[in-house]
């Protein structure tokens, strides 16, 4: 088990498809210990409190927005582990803009800076307030995810591009610091289309599946995949790795056109 021992805390498990419901499962398996967090909005939505009995795993509401409730999240989750933290897990996201259909050219401003707060700030939000109350552990490991979209185009993506880029952008800042600091570890994983009941949510999110699907030579990476990914960024087997936006995408990011796609065409 390559975590057995390890200390974390996992946020934005929804429901069975969501990438951090897999992580959480595949992190119990492997023998660790953590808390599970969502904002109460997103828990009375979903099923985390039966993730919390299958994992044995305390749940802490927080709006990961408020440094307060960060705050209240790390005192409760060192006191039940009883030490400090091996690992973290941002997987939260949320755009009004697209929830509400405004196209990129007529944007919501109050909006945009919700987006940019909720899906890229409040991880530097949980790193700032880790490391003011040293809460991490040495050779830590946090992980947020991303999307290709911080780096291409995408229509209908809208705004949520900019907070990727700007989590991406955190990680390396903030590994760059942490990483002096205790040598704890910070990166982004820019995952596949994903099935899941957030992504799922996007306008044309099927279309975007399915091209990547036939674009990526060896196809979209599945949640428990990333899961197995997320596991071994936080092992010790990836303890020289930081400050990195590590695609898992089957090779879609680095394949300029396919056989699949050209057939289409023809």
């Amino acid at each position: 088990m390559i975590l057995k021992g390890k200390k974390g805390i996992i946020s934005g498990a929804l429901d069975e498809s969501s990438i951090a419901w897999k992580v959480a499962e595949g992190c119990h398996e492997q023998g660790a210990e953590f808390t599970l967090t969502n904002a109460p909005m997103a828990m009375r939505m979903g099923k985390i409190n039966e993730l919390g009995e299958k994992c044995n795993a305390e749940v802490i509401g927080a709006d990961l927005t408020s440094v307060d409730e960060i705050e209240n999240l790390y005192k409760k989750s060192l006191s039940k582990m009883n030490g400090r933290i091996d690992f973290i897990l941002h997987s939260v996201g949320m755009s009004p803009n697209v929830r509400k259909k405004k196209k990129y050219g007529d944007l919501n401003y109050d909006w945009l800076n919700k987006t940019l707060d909720v899906s890229a700030i409040s991880f530097h939000k949980m790193l700032q307030v880790a490391e003011k109350n040293n809460v991490l552990n040495e050779w830590s490991s946090s992980v947020a995810l991303s999307y290709v979209a911080a780096q291409r185009t995408f229509p209908f993506y809208s705004d949520m591009a900019e907070a990727k880029s700007l989590l991406e952008s955190i990680a390396r800042s903030y590994g760059y610091r942490l990483g002096k600091l205790n040598n704890s570890r910070v990166n982004t994983i820019s995952q596949s289309p994903t099935i899941t009941t957030a992504g799922s949510g996007i306008s044309g999110f099927q279309a975007f599946f399915n091209y990547a699907e036939k674009m990526s030579p060896l196809g979209n990476a599945t949640a428990d995949e990333c899961a197995n990914y997320c596991i071994f960024l936080f092992s010790d087997m990836s303890k020289k790795i930081t400050m990195q936006n590590l695609f898992h995408d089957g090779g879609f990011s680095s394949t300029g056109i396919s056989e699949d796609i050209i057939e289409d065409f023809n």
